[in-house]
This record gives C-alpha cells, sequence and structure tokens, in this order.
C-alpha cells in the first residue's frame, strides 16, 4: 500500500486527535450552574469523543494492516487507552483543567462502547 494510501486512511484519526488535544488545552468550561447537568454533560462528551476516536483507530488500522481481528481490538483499545492517558497528562498544563483516573475509565467506556456498535453494525445486528 502507498503511503499516500496511508496517510490517506490516518488522516481522519489524526484530525479527531487533534480535537481532542484542542478541547483539552482550553480552560474547562460550565455547561450548566446545576453541578449534575454540568457533570453529565461534560461526561457523556469524555465518552462520545473516545467511542468516536477508538472507531477511527480501528478503521485506520483495519485499512492499513493485515492483522487479525482479536489483535486489531487489542491493538485499538491499547492505542485508545494510551491516547486517553496522555490527554490527561496533558490536562495538568493547562489552566482550569486537572487529571482525572474517573475521566480515563469513562474513556476506555467509549472505546468499548463505539467498539461494541462497529462490530454489531458491521454483523448486521443493528
Amino acid at each position: 500500500m502507498s503511503i499516500r494510501r496511508r496517510i490517506k486512511h490516518w488522516l481522519p484519526t489524526l484530525a479527531w486527535a487533534i480535537l481532542i488535544f484542542s478541547f483539552s488545552s482550553q480552560p474547562t468550561l460550565t455547561t450548566s450552574q446545576v453541578y449534575w447537568q454540568d457533570f453529565v454533560v461534560k461526561k457523556s462528551a469524555h465518552l462520545f469523543v473516545y467511542a468516536v476516536l477508538s472507531v477511527l483507530i480501528y478503521r485506520s488500522l483495519k485499512l492499513t494492516t493485515r492483522y487479525s481481528q482479536p489483535y486489531l481490538l487489542l491493538l485499538t483499545v491499547t492505542l485508545t487507552i494510551l491516547y486517553a492517558v496522555t490527554d490527561e497528562f496533558h490536562q495538568t498544563f493547562t489552566l482550569g483543567r486537572e487529571p482525572h483516573l474517573r475521566d480515563i475509565v469513562i474513556d476506555v467506556a467509549g472505546a468499548f462502547l463505539g467498539l461494541g456498535l462497529t462490530l454489531t453494525y458491521r454483523r448486521g445486528s443493528l
């Protein structure tokens, strides 16, 4: 496979990772004055963006490698977890942001959700 095709297949994944990084670079915003509503919105965003990231990583790997399905899934989850951990570390350098293990757990749940939906869809169950 040519380098151009590889780049083409990885570009959406890279763009999404940059989007996550840019959001993490911003001071925290309040979405609601009510704590639980603010919490739900922010944690739902974590779940969503990491679900999308895992789907994009899986797609990029599937299109550019010949790995077996189990290895693809393991590598996808591993890369998503590594990105979540580095993203939380990155937040230590952002004013008003703090790293939280809870966020990594939510990010990992999002990764599994994204992969689960992808596999379910591919099997025609959705």
